[in-house]
């Protein structure tokens, strides 16, 4: 019996360059004018040397039709090279011309079959080699700018991989450098088809909040150790979320409601909280460990501001008694300049950007 998984495979897409099919057939058809009429100009200024068996000569349309009939190997024999001068034409030019036009010819079916076998070796190959890469499952406006955020932190573009129900929307993803797989995340299959069980971590995007908590306990079963973040619109489903499997849940409704409360409240607080969660536009906030030469001091004597420190998977802010006296281990959530972390140096070591997986404490509930 056939397995029903198997015959619903959905399909995945790979990042190639985008190649108009009409375009490539105008060029090819363009290039097997030019070589007919090449034949025709040879033959036409030679047409003493040839025969027609109708009337002896050979006219313009005649050459026209030697030609046709030659290249495409059809060959009728009404027409035939006597002169030495028109037989060497044909060894020297007609028949190389016959072998490329039917390259032309059948160079589209072959070169989709190539594409098909390429694209699968492809696919394959990536299956093979895939692991701790980032699922997003969702790729609307959240999932564009969960995306888009991953990028600016350092996340390759070949170690995400975009999920979701709607074709073009895959296709784009595919155009834009990601492997994408069209199908329900909610299915168990169509995770699989995404690697999510060799995945580090799963975005969960859904624009329902019960599709994502659908989409999470699917991804947990499948993978026990993947973090997953997750976005709901409804605070009361954060629980659900939660039970789930899921490890950060944000409320996205009540986080734009609480940042249009203190843009009107605090207009200029508003504008650093915005800033803040465009990555890479201005003011960042980012993760990382403690240098050896700032353990035992306390937070205030780091270099960068300290917001928070990460100890024991527990977020002390700065001002806790316990940052008094920073650890090894311990992981702090600074803040950065975004332009002039451009112009500045490679960080040390393990001061990353503070991408998912980095450590507890990395989500924030809004």
């Amino acid at each position: 019996m056939n397995d029903p998984e198997a015959v619903r495979r959905p399909p995945v897409l790979m990042p190639s360059p985008v190649t108009g099919p009409l375009r490539a057939v105008g060029k090819r058809v363009a290039l097997a004018l030019a070589l007919l009429l090449a034949v025709v100009a040879a033959v036409y200024a030679d047409r003493g040397g040839y025969r027609d068996a109708a009337d002896g000569t050979v006219s313009l349309l005649d050459a026209f039709y030697y030609a046709s009939v030659t290249i495409s190997t059809t060959g009728y024999g009404d027409i035939t090279p006597v002169g030495d001068a028109a037989r060497l034409v044909n060894i020297v030019f007609v028949t190389p011309v016959r072998v490329l036009f039917l390259i032309l010819l059948v160079g589209t079916t072959l070169e989709v079959l190539a594409e098909r076998t390429r694209d699968d070796w492809r696919k394959a190959r990536w299956r093979t080699r895939v692991r701790d890469h980032i699922v997003v499952a969702g790729y609307g406006t959240k999932g564009r700018s969960a995306v888009k955020t991953l990028l600016s932190t350092g996340v390759s573009r070949d170690s995400i991989v975009v999920v979701d129900t709607d074709p073009r929307v895959v296709a784009e993803a595919a155009e834009a450098g990601f492997v994408g797989v069209v199908g329900d995340a909610t299915r168990s299959s169509v995770l699989k088809q995404a690697a999510v069980q060799r995945a580090r971590e799963v975005v969960v995007a859904s624009a329902r909040d019960d599709t994502a908590v659908l989409v999470t306990l699917t991804a947990r079963q499948l993978n026990p150790h993947a973090g997953i973040q997750a976005s709901v619109r409804e605070s009361e489903n954060v629980p659900l979320l939660r039970q789930s499997g899921a490890d950060r849940v944000v409320t996205s409704s009540e986080a734009a409601g609480r940042l249009l409360g203190v843009s009107t409240s605090h207009p200029n607080v508003g504008r650093v909280i915005e800033d803040l969660l465009d990555q890479g536009s201005g003011l960042d906030l980012a993760e990382r460990e403690v240098r050896p030469d700032e353990a035992g001091g306390p937070a205030g004597a780091v270099r960068e501001p300290v917001l928070a420190v990460v100890r024991d998977g527990r977020l002390l802010p700065f001002d806790d008694s316990a940052c008094a006296s920073l650890r090894h281990g311990d992981r702090l959530i600074v803040a950065r300049s975004g332009r002039r972390a451009r112009g500045a140096p490679a960080d040390a070591p393990g001061e990353g950007a503070g991408g998912p997986g980095d450590g507890a404490g990395t989500g924030t509930d809004f």
